[in-house]
């Protein structure tokens, strides 16, 4: 039996899946920084790269979820990891404009390295550069700042918008 589904619910699952599609583009954009203009990422840099795994994998299980319930929890999650890669993107940002203030190895490189997908996929996830490395900025604007915007637009895009359920006649 062929179920209807309710338009509001098959426009929301769209919107999760131009989502998820949107992280991933922002994603190949990093690693065409990375292995095109060899812009080696920092350890925030790499955190920044699995907020955005997290909000693509998030935005695909609203998109596959079958009910409001799946969308909402999918919703809280990608936004916690948007918030997640604003911190980092503005931490990496004010490490840039105080040059006093390190994050070459430390902690954060130590843990970031330390992950399991450093070690699968090192091609992505794996730190090579520092972060008081300064790159030529795009359009006056550096690429940490770019991802901070990204992950400002994802986050309001997720925190403002509010689905129009259908309302059910029974």
């Amino acid at each position: 039996m062929n179920a209807q589904i309710d338009p509001a619910l098959r426009r929301e699952r769209l919107r999760y899946l131009l989502l998820t599609i949107v992280c991933l583009a922002l994603l190949g954009g990093a690693l065409y920084f990375q292995y095109v203009r060899h812009e080696d990422p920092c350890p925030l840099c790499i955190l920044a790269r699995y907020a955005l795994v997290l909000i693509a994998i998030f935005g695909l299980a609203g998109a596959v979820s079958r009910g409001w319930a799946g969308i909402q929890f999918a919703r809280v999650l990608a936004a916690l990891s948007a918030i997640g890669g604003m911190a980092a993107s503005g931490y990496l940002i004010y490490v840039q404009a105080n040059p006093l203030v390190s994050c070459g190895y430390d902690v954060v490189e130590a843990f970031v390295d330390a992950l399991p997908t450093s070690r699968l996929l090192p091609q992505v996830f794996q730190v090579q550069g520092m972060c008081q490395t300064m790159y030529p900025p795009i359009l006056g604007l550096t690429l940490p700042m770019w991802s901070l915007a990204a992950f400002v637009v994802i986050f309001l895009s997720l925190a403002l918008h509010r689905p129009r359920r259908a309302i059910s006649l029974r």
